[in-house]
């Protein structure tokens, strides 16, 4: 049986172009090369943002979050990310080094607008700077650095579609696999019940 989805492939930007026709002038308008200020106001009270990236093993999209702003505005072309403690993959960091070009999206609670910045990062070991981040006594191991090349807004219609701030249908977690059980269903003597009974001390212990 044939795959539907293979079916009727677009595989040229000139037939994009004839699908959906010219941009808004708008969404073209509002691409800038600098942070201006209602864009600084966006970012500054975003606590989380994905953070994309590219190297020679692939594609990676990391979700990064702390207490607004998760990015810090150094000037009108620059954000820092501290890199907090995670499962040690580092998938985002391997990539940076190999291939500086990097994406990121700003979500702010309640806000359906998204703010995008497309840029180049590197990975700061500088001592002030993150120490500048430093959560109690726990200082991140790096900072991440990007240079915006292009940053915009993204207009609302994702998130009201899906409705991701709206309680009514905000998911009970409790209906979905444990993260135990995602592991031992990998690794059937994996014991998922005292991983999960172990995970809040862990949670608490480990989040910076």
């Amino acid at each position: 049986m044939t795959n539907p989805a293979i079916n009727s492939v677009i595989t040229t930007t000139a037939e994009l172009d004839e699908v959906y026709g010219e941009a808004l002038s708008t969404s073209l308008l509002k691409e800038l090369p600098i942070i201006t200020e209602p864009y600084r106001r966006f970012i500054e009270v975003a606590p989380f943002v994905a953070l994309a990236t590219s190297g020679p093993e692939g594609l990676d999209c990391s979700p990064r979050g702390d207490p607004a702003p998760i990015a810090r505005i150094l000037d009108e072309r620059t954000v820092a990310i501290p890199d907090r403690r995670g499962n040690n993959r580092i998938d985002s960091l391997r990539n940076i080094v190999r291939d500086p070009r990097v994406a990121l999206l700003f979500l702010i609670p309640g806000v359906n607008e998204t703010i995008r910045i497309n840029g180049r990062a590197v990975i700061s070991r500088d001592q002030s700077l993150r120490e500048s981040f430093a959560m109690g006594e726990k200082v991140p191991t790096s900072v991440i650095v990007v240079t915006v090349d292009s940053i915009y807004y993204q207009c609302p219609k994702a998130l009201v579609r899906s409705k991701l701030w709206d309680p009514e249908v905000h998911i009970d977690r409790s209906t979905l696999p444990t993260n135990g059980e995602i592991i031992r269903s990998i690794d059937a003597a994996f014991d998922a019940a005292a991983y999960d009974a172990a995970y809040p001390e862990r949670m608490k212990q480990t989040i910076y």
